[in-house]
């Protein structure tokens, strides 16, 4: 049986630590971490410095002015967690306190507004020293909160902060249980974690893409995204007020089929009135359901995948939404400019079975609702059909005779959208196909994709492929 200890446990078990020793700064929620070492006792050996710049003119003057005029954003703990943690250098590096093991924790945050349309969310940090000889480490987590009572969001704010400092000391060995101890005496349903960052010497074998995919697994968030060069990034500020065009697939690798897809599909995206191609964010979406393989998912794999996409510089998204409407909806959230999805006819028929949508009240009609909600296109990449041969497209494939009527709607409103330059040659590309003639050695499969994919899988060794393999 797990035993998990309290907030309050956990800051007095810091407190009674000699070595730690720092200073918080929080603001927008009042001072709800700091609370739990004040209230643990023994504090005086652990707390350099307590303060809540509320007013933005002395927060600003602190900490210098926002060029976009906002305070929750990671450029604002940044410069908080730095600003601090100098402060403490510059001060005490000379003093008896010069042995401890420094942290700078910070949050600045905006709780649920008076009118409860907004929940709030906000950014949570330390920078600390886990060695003495070593760098700072830091840990950084984008929060969002779900209770609609700001007394009780700032409660969870500060069990967060305090779980997340107890992990930086305690757990910096085993990310994995840092991780699950964010959530000590708190409920998934009340606060949310959608990104997460680990960086310095202590996380120096920490991949953060893996990190991302376990606030999915762990059901701490939906969705998960990160940049080309591997850092998680908030999907809200990548996505806010764009064009969303995505492509989702099991990428495994990365093959002509896809890049077809994507670029004839993107082609007729941004031919669409109010669509800027300046403004249009490109997406490879995975589910989680594409990175299981007989119940459980292979980290390994995962990252072959993801190093593909972003070599080839773009986002990735991971996300725990198996229906197209679902991610639809969560697109919303964040946009009401045009999206787009490619996909393949196949993908097209499941959208069209009803059984998909049992749990829903109003059905498939609430989830169509969902899905086209913004106008949303469907550019539709054909499909050979495997008995007959025929090609598939919008105008010959099948769907139930009570669904005709409300598929011929949004063909008639031009929601689904035939992309008629497509390869012929791409349409017998098979994903499995592939895979079995790399693990083989054979030579085939490099036809099948992009030279920067072939070259990935051959230089590290991708989806099981070996340069030395014995015949």
């Amino acid at each position: 049986m797990k035993i998990v200890l309290t907030p309050k446990q956990k800051a007095l078990e810091i407190n009674l630590n000699k070595e730690i020793y720092g200073s918080f700064a929080e603001i927008g929620a009042g001072q709800e971490t700091v609370r739990f070492f004040y209230q643990a006792g023994a504090a005086s050996g652990t707390l350099a410095k307590a303060m809540s710049a509320y007013d933005k003119n002395f927060s600003d003057i602190i900490y210098g002015k926002e060029e976009d005029g906002r305070y929750v954003t990671l450029g604002r703990l940044r410069k908080m967690l730095q600003k601090e943690i100098d402060l403490i250098e510059a001060r005490l590096v000379q003093n008896i306190t010069k042995k401890k093991l420094y942290f700078s924790y910070a949050n600045t945050v905006s709780t649920i507004d008076f009118a409860k349309t907004f929940k709030g969310h906000g950014w949570v940090g330390i920078v600390f020293k886990n060695k003495h000889n070593k760098p700072y480490s830091e840990i950084i987590i984008h929060v969002r909160f779900k209770q609609t009572d700001a007394r009780l969001q700032q409660e969870s704010l500060g069990k967060m902060g305090v779980n997340l400092i107890y992990g930086a000391y305690y757990y910096n060995k085993d990310v994995k249980k840092l991780l699950d101890s964010l959530y000590d005496d708190l409920n998934k349903d009340e606060i949310e974690i959608d990104v997460i960052n680990f960086s310095g010497p202590a996380f120096k074998k920490v991949d953060n893409r893996i990190m991302s995919l376990e606030l999915v697994k762990r059901g701490m968030t939906e969705a998960v995204g990160f940049s080309p060069s591997g850092e998680a990034v908030l999907l809200e500020n990548l996505l806010y007020k764009k064009n969303i065009f995505t492509i989702r697939g099991s990428f495994s690798p990365v093959n002509h089929l896809h890049i077809n897809m994507l670029n004839a599909g993107l082609d007729l995206f941004e031919k669409e009135d109010g669509v800027d191609k300046n403004n249009t964010q490109i997406l490879f979406e995975i589910t989680l359901n594409n990175l299981l393989d007989g119940g459980v998912i292979d980290e390994q794999d995962f990252l072959n995948r993801a190093d593909i996409i972003c070599a080839m510089g773009y986002h990735v998204i991971i996300s725990n939404y198996s229906e197209f409407y679902l991610l639809a909806d969560y697109y919303s959230r964040f946009s009401t400019n045009k999206s787009a999805l490619v996909m393949g006819v196949n993908n097209l028929i499941h959208i069209f079975e009803e059984q998909y949508y049992r749990g829903l009240s109003g059905g498939i009609l609430e989830a169509f609702g969902k899905l086209f909600a913004n106008n949303l296109k469907i550019f539709l990449y054909p499909y050979i059909e495997k008995e007959s041969g025929e090609i598939l497209n919008s105008h010959n494939l099948k769907v139930e005779n009570n669904l005709k009527d409300l598929y011929k709607y949004f063909k008639k409103n031009k929601q689904i959208i035939d992309i008629t330059d497509y390869k012929m040659e791409t349409l017998t590309i098979k994903g499995k196909t592939i895979l079995k003639q790399i693990v083989n050695n054979e030579d085939d499969w490099k036809k099948c994709v992009p030279a920067i994919v072939s070259t990935l899988v051959i230089e590290k060794e991708m989806f099981g492929f070996c340069k030395n393999k014995k015949e």
